[in-house]
């Protein structure tokens, strides 16, 4: 049962990931993720193997409504490529239902956490030496190469059913790099495919869940709901307040704050982060 502490510290939780995806199109997994597996840890009864992937489960429920309401701000400042986030989102969803049953069903916990963590480590490093096209004027229009966006979809989706990450720490950079988009253009787009991405992810995790003994009371597959509700209550409030925030920004702070961002995710999930 969750404590009095636990809920605080998911209300907490859902606050920051809310605000983080909306201001930088993260999916947030990367803060919900990591704090709900430690509770789950400290909890009696629970079965080996499932505090991971329930937290991922979890978090992956989280993440869609979080994603439906800073696509819906962003949407208001027409910062979504909409063919462009169906596209890659649709494609993402694929890829994230086969992801989902590799976590779930064949790998380990320390080599899905070192391998994300060493891959967002290397986007940080590549964006944060100045390896990405100099920023766009706001004026000029952004490509939309809905075959690349197609081919980067599928596997962006795999890595997020495999870890619980929105896939934005990925999203974003090909928007980016890969089609001119500017900051605010590729962080709205982003936050609009999460929400097909997510849907993916949470279909797998609750599929390949059920039956499993040991899991949490309240779950639905590796998807616990109070978990669920208590990260939800504030991360989607706060989201409108990330997406506010993202478009009173300039387009370079916000890339800095970005590329710290990755640095933090990286880390987190190689393992140097222990504890809350």
């Amino acid at each position: 049962m969750l404590t009095a502490i636990d809920i605080f510290k998911l209300l907490a939780t859902g606050a920051g990931a809310g605000f983080a995806s909306a201001l930088l199109g993260i999916g947030g997994g990367s803060i919900m993720v990591p704090v709900s597996y430690w509770i789950i840890l400290a909890m009696e009864g629970v079965g080996p193997g499932i505090p991971m992937k329930t937290a991922i489960g979890t978090s992956l429920l989280v993440i869609l409504p979080t994603a439906i309401s800073g696509a819906w701000r962003h949407n208001k400042k027409k910062a979504v490529r909409w063919k462009t986030a169906l596209i890659l989102g649709s494609c993402a969803l694929a890829g994230a239902l086969l992801g989902s049953y590799l976590a779930t069903q064949h790998l380990s916990d320390k080599t899905l956490k070192v391998g994300f963590g060493g891959l967002v480590l290397a986007v940080a490093i590549w964006m944060g030496l100045g390896l990405m096209p100099k920023l766009r004027k706001e004026a000029e229009e952004p490509r939309e190469n809905l075959a690349l966006v197609a081919a980067c979809g599928f596997p962006i989706g795999m890595v997020i059913g495999l870890t619980g990450l929105g896939g934005g720490v990925l999203i974003v950079p090909v928007l980016v790099l890969g089609l001119n988009f500017t900051m605010h253009v590729a962080v709205g787009t982003s936050v609009a495919a999460i929400i097909l991405a997510s849907l993916g992810g949470i279909v797998g995790y609750i599929v390949n869940g059920l039956g499993v003994s040991g899991l949490l009371p309240y779950s639905l597959g590796y998807v616990n709901l109070p978990i669920c509700l208590c990260l939800a209550a504030t991360s989607i409030p706060l989201a409108q307040l990330g997406a506010r925030a993202a478009h009173a920004l300039p387009a370079k702070p916000l890339r800095y704050i970005f590329i710290a961002f990755l640095v933090y995710a990286g880390l987190n999930m190689i393992g140097v982060f222990k504890g809350i």
